[in-house]
């Protein structure tokens, strides 16, 4: 088989499978969408009520004038007799009145129902976005993230705002119209359907050739708004490292990319409409020439020709709509579709469908057991964890060290089941972490980071941020929390003391301060077990010496996990383990190994010669 062959062999299987994908992705986007309008369908049945009506009601005008021409005016002209012209035009007014009193309502109802659903929509999404694990939101960015709850729900919110209701009325009074019009006079109708042939080639054109487009332009506006939340989240490294003009450039290009994929939507557009008006206009053209015609035969009147003259603007008039909504439809469509894949993304951490309970605490120890039998995990196809067998007994306080990669942040994330292992099983007190309620979970075991991140961005105070540990604990106890760990004194000594907003992300605190919230956070929670990850490295030295002497008091009696580079945060361990490669290479007291001439008492060395 040639080359040219086989690339033809190639591109027919990519089309097939992009048209399979594409079909994919219209039944997920079809299954939401109806999965959200099932609570309203009252509402959506009413709506389509109102938009027979109200359609049926437009079509009588074009038919009373005719009606009026052929039946009305003659008795006039003749005996003066004016009853059968005011009828038709009592008639006429009527119908005017249903269709302004219907579609009123069925455009209040359907922005109704929208925001209803889109309320319901930005829920999920929300609701969604917290359940998904954290390695979805390491690779999923949060651009994107920003993408799906900004832009994309927007474009369905401007759907049912602007051109769902416009839509549908022209779909319905393109059939309603070519009905009256083939009842009306089947030859003139029968001139007018064959002007669909044209007219159907080009909405099959415009309609494949739009939606790749502002697929497109879904896609472009992604990466325009991922561009910019990364610069900006990450200024000072911009400036710092002097990126602006890097970013800039990137910025600019992906900005034309936006730009010229808008321009090719607009272009299909100006094709698309121009050229409905001028088969609209041939067609109106040949109706009146023909019609004249016939007229003048006598096989029609003067007001059926009339009344269908008037249908014909009524039937074109509405593809007119389509091409003007039809941007926004499409850009529903994509949005929708890229929500709903979210939607359907399964979390890798799932809630259990079975929960085990936790066994109760034994009274005398405030802490639990952690095992880790026979674990194995890795970050995609690098394997950190080969076989880590680890027992942490009930209130033992375990230090981790050894080099960057050797696997201790994995070990910490794995204990809060950020992420689950590939083999084996983490327990707690015998319970498999896969077992247990998120809420069981979250509320036994807290993981405190370096990353120290607080919240502000809704006016969150001091007293907010730590009660996050423990939302309804009191201000006496929130301040015990803050005095345990050595934080109370520069709280008291801040404008509002434990009423002073902290400001965006912690902006009017410095990172020893926002760290000892975190920790003031944690202490408050009263977790079983407390996981440290480097949660001390943004400290100065006095601070670390306070956190230390709390650190003793606060983790008596409780499980803890200490990761740390500092060693002298690993003094209050009652044993640290060292680990290369995911293994475990010395366990013991830290006096017993640094007594000895293994690599923990070379670490200590180092870091003692460090401080010199």
């Amino acid at each position: 088989m040639s080359a040219d062959t086989w690339r033809g062999v190639a591109t027919e299987h990519a089309e097939e499978v992009s048209a399979e994908l594409a079909a994919l992705l219209r039944e997920r986007s079809r299954r939401l969408l109806g999965d959200l309008l099932r609570p309203h369908r009252r509402a959506v049945t009413a709506t389509g009520a109102l938009i027979v009506v109200a359609s049926l009601a437009a079509l009588a005008g074009p038919w009373l004038v005719g009606v009026a021409i052929d039946a009305g005016l003659p008795p006039l002209l003749g005996s003066g007799d004016a009853a059968p012209l005011l009828g038709i035009a009592v008639a006429f007014a009527f119908a005017v009145a249903v269709q302004a009193v219907t579609t009123r309502m069925f455009v209040t109802m359907t922005g109704r129902v929208g925001q209803r659903v889109v309320l319901e929509l930005r829920r999920r999404l929300f609701g969604h976005f917290l359940a998904l694990d954290v390695a979805f939101h390491e690779d999923y960015t949060s651009g994107r993230v920003i993408s799906r709850q900004t832009s994309d729900i927007e474009a369905i919110s401007d759907l049912f705002e602007e051109g769902l209701d416009s839509l549908i009325s022209a779909f319905l009074s393109l059939l309603l119209v070519g009905t009256g019009m083939l009842l009306l006079d089947w030859q003139l109708g029968l001139v007018v359907l064959a002007g669909f042939v044209p007219l159907t080639w080009l909405t099959a054109w415009f309609r494949r050739e739009s939606a790749r487009a502002y697929r497109r332009t879904r896609e472009a506006i992604a990466l325009v708004i991922v561009a910019f939340v990364e610069t900006f989240g990450g200024i000072r490294a911009v400036q710092a490292f002097r990126r602006e003009p890097r970013n800039s450039a990137v910025f600019s290009g992906l900005g034309e990319d936006y730009a010229d994929a808008s321009r090719h939507a607009s272009r299909l557009i100006a094709v698309y409409g121009p050229s409905i008006s001028l088969v609209g206009n041939v067609i109106t053209g040949v109706v009146l020439g023909y019609g004249g015609l016939l007229v003048i035969d006598g096989d029609i009147k003067v007001g059926v020709l009339t009344s269908f003259l008037l249908y014909l603007q009524r039937f074109f008039d509405p593809l007119q709509d389509v091409s003007q909504f039809y941007n926004i439809f499409q850009a529903a469509a994509s949005g929708l579709e890229k929500v709903s894949g979210v939607l359907e993304q399964d979390p890798a951490v799932p809630e259990p469908r079975t929960p085990q309970r936790l066994p109760r605490r034994a009274a005398s120890s405030a802490g639990r057991r952690v095992r880790f039998e026979s674990v194995s995990f890795g970050y995609r196809d690098s394997l950190v964890l080969p076989d880590l067998d680890l027992d942490i007994p009930a209130g033992q306080i375990v230090a981790l060290v050894g080099q960057t990669g050797a696997g201790k942040t994995t070990i910490a994330r794995l204990i809060g089941r950020f992420y689950d292992p590939r083999s084996g099983r983490v327990t707690l007190d015998g319970a498999d972490l896969r077992q247990l309620p998120d809420d069981v979970l979250r509320a036994e075991v807290t993981v405190i980071t370096q990353e120290n991140y607080v919240f502000g961005g809704s006016g969150e105070t001091v007293a907010d941020n730590i009660r996050l540990g423990r939302p309804g604990a009191s201000a006496a106890e929130v301040e015990a929390a803050a005095a345990m760990i050595g934080a109370h004194d520069f709280i008291a000594a801040l404008p509002q003391g434990y009423q002073t907003p902290v400001g965006k992300r912690g902006g009017r605190l410095s990172a020893g301060q926002r760290q000892l919230i975190s920790f003031a956070r944690a202490f408050l929670a009263a977790p079983s077990v407390l996981v440290l990850d480097e949660a001390t490295s943004l400290l100065d030295i006095p601070t670390e010496q306070a956190v230390q002497r709390a650190l003793g008091t606060v983790l008596a009696g409780r499980t803890a996990v200490i990761i740390a580079h500092r060693l002298s945060t690993v003094a209050i361990a009652d044993r640290v383990l060292v680990l290369d490669r995911g293994r475990i290479t010395e366990d013991g007291a830290p006096s017993h190994l640094l007594a000895g001439a293994g690599e923990y008492a070379a670490l200590h060395s180092s870091w003692a010669a460090s401080l010199h």
